[in-house]
């Protein structure tokens, strides 16, 4: 994967990095936090309710009493909704959901194009105007600067997407189905298609039927390229696509197929590839292979050439395969409800997917619905980009003015997290269980994002409102209450004692102590303050 080195130069290098510049004007009574007073506040704040870490406590304990301080996150159905059906709650979503009640915001996210999204749309199609090309236009302006602007681009439109839509459901959807379908944002033979792949097959189905998905994605050149079958021929068949059909996009690992299958699957695909004089989709029959061929159940004479029908019909059964719904239902249920979702409720979706003929929105509402989603709270934790992202909304950062520099290096965040959007190297898509992303380096990397952010170190180029406005109008009269006041306004709880005193400590106060208008806590540590309540375990839960 290409990355760009002076990105990664300007990334934040360490948890105790100063801030150069800040409109909220430093305290000559307050000094610069140091490296020790900053780790050991860190250190208590990330220990203190998530045990040997965020995995153990979401397994043993999800939504139980941190250190005394009661759950971690808010036992509030709004929020939980908003936790999990976006990239994280802001005031403004909050209240929204609320003023339309959760059904009607619901299905209004169900139906994105009730809601009016212009300002963003603009936004991306003016930011990032390559993204509009045809897959040919593409292709006759090939230069090298170009291809790596038709990759970078789609994964910083992609993050634009997800911090400022206010589609943020379909945000989420997409994400689903291209980690589901995934073809690697920078996999050079798809340089010139993904972004139309992105457009015409995911976000085109995102919401809609999965059987027309998975035929419009065996139509598409991306995907004929990322997975080879554009070299599949009835002389020498290559069975990446074919397996990968069976194994990630339709029944599973676990969905019985056989060696022998594998092998029909990838006959029965031949002759589905790309047209080499406008890198567009072509059927090509005379590499199709003809005779009896056999999956699964499914069982066609493919008796001519033009095999394009037998190949619907064929993916068309293994949409609507049983396994194919438990497999999906799973998915689901790992996205929105737990790392460990009970085989009821994945059965009882896969009942409602197979009833509403692969039609996904029946099941989100079913799994909304449940009893087990609502009984979820606190059973998921929040990948690297979700962070990034559910940080950059509840901190309420505006894209800069003119140009992309800022949009970008919200991407080239991600990157330094750890996930890129759309970028899983391999065809399986990126995982969605908190313990494939435990690390010490990550936990290090996502307290550096939020430093760095709530500090406008980087990205230095969007727009953060004045830090003040975290604060209430009426400036809360001791530092415990301005703690309280800031972590309502971050993580819609007030934090748990332990939490508390961590903070406390590190301003060197009391919770009784006056604020001033002068004081550290309003003034040059109020970011250091806001970063150390995301830190916490209730920002990394979704």
């Amino acid at each position: 994967m290409d990355q760009d080195p002076r990105r990664q130069a300007e990334g934040v290098s360490s948890v105790h990095q100063p801030h150069s510049r800040d409109e909220i004007g430093r305290s000559p009574a307050a000094p610069a936090p140091s490296r020790r007073q900053l780790f050991r506040a860190v250190g208590v704040l990330a220990a203190v309710g998530a045990g040997t870490g965020l995995v153990e406590a979401v397994e043993s304990a999800p939504a139980e009493a941190a250190a005394g301080g009661g759950p971690l996150l808010a036992i509030d159905p709004d929020l939980h909704l908003l936790r999990r059906a976006t990239y994280g709650p802001t005031p403004a979503s909050l209240a929204e959901l609320k003023r339309l009640g959760r059904q009607n915001w619901l299905d209004q996210q169900l139906n994105p194009g009730t809601i009016d999204d212009t300002a963003c749309h603009q936004l991306v199609n003016k930011r990032f105007p390559r993204l509009l090309w045809s897959i040919d236009h593409a292709r006759r302006h090939y230069a090298p600067d170009i291809t790596y602007d038709m990759m970078r681009w789609l994964g910083g439109a992609t993050v634009t997407r997800a911090v400022w839509s206010k589609r943020q459901l379909f945000e989420v959807m997409v994400e689903f189905w291209s980690n589901h379908l995934n073809i690697t944002n920078f996999s050079g033979p798809t340089w010139n298609t993904r972004h139309d792949y992105d457009r015409v097959v995911i976000r085109q189905h995102a919401l809609g039927r999965f059987e027309d998905m998975l035929w419009a994605s065996a139509n598409h050149p991306a995907m004929m390229a990322y997975l080879n079958n554009d070299e599949s021929t009835k002389v020498e068949p290559n069975e990446n696509y074919g397996r990968e059909l069976l194994e990630l996009h339709t029944v599973g690992v676990d969905g019985g197929y056989t060696e022998a299958d594998m092998h029909q699957s990838a006959l029965i695909m031949t002759g589905f590839g790309i047209d080499p004089a406008t890198d567009g989709f072509q059927y090509t029959a005379g590499n199709h292979y003809v005779g009896p061929v056999s999956v699964m159940g499914f069982s066609d004479p493919n008796g001519n050439a033009d095999g394009h029908a037998v190949g619907q019909a064929y993916l068309s059964y293994l949409a609507n395969h049983r396994s194919t719904a438990v497999h999906i239902a799973t998915k689901l249920c790992l996205r929105f409800v737990s790392d460990t979702p009970s085989v009821t409720l994945v059965n009882q979706l896969a009942d409602v997917y197979q009833n509403n003929q692969t039609d996904v929105v029946p099941v989100l509402q079913a799994l909304f619905d449940s009893a087990e989603f609502a009984g979820s709270v606190g059973k998921k934790v929040r990948r690297p980009y979700e962070d990034l992202v559910a940080a950059t909304r509840i901190l309420g950062y505006q894209p800069d003015k003119a140009g992309n520099e800022g949009l970008m290096d919200l991407y080239w965040v991600a990157n330094a997290m750890g996930q890129l959007p759309l970028a899983w190297p391999q065809p399986n898509g990126y995982p969605d269980e908190a313990v494939a992303w435990q690390s010490a380096s990550g936990t290090l990397q996502r307290w550096n994002t939020h430093r760095a952010l709530a500090s406008h170190w980087w990205p230095h180029k969007l727009r953060r409102p004045n830090p003040r406005t975290w604060l209430p109008k009426r400036l809360p009269r001791t530092h415990g209450a301005v703690i309280d006041a800031l972590a309502k306004r971050m993580v819609f709880r007030t934090l748990t004692p332990a939490h508390r005193g961590a903070i406390l400590e590190f301003l060197g106060h009391r919770a009784g102590d006056p604020v001033t208008r002068s004081s550290g806590i309003v003034n040059d540590r109020l970011p250091h303050v806001v970063a150390l309540i995301l830190d916490a375990p209730y920002h990394a839960l979704r």
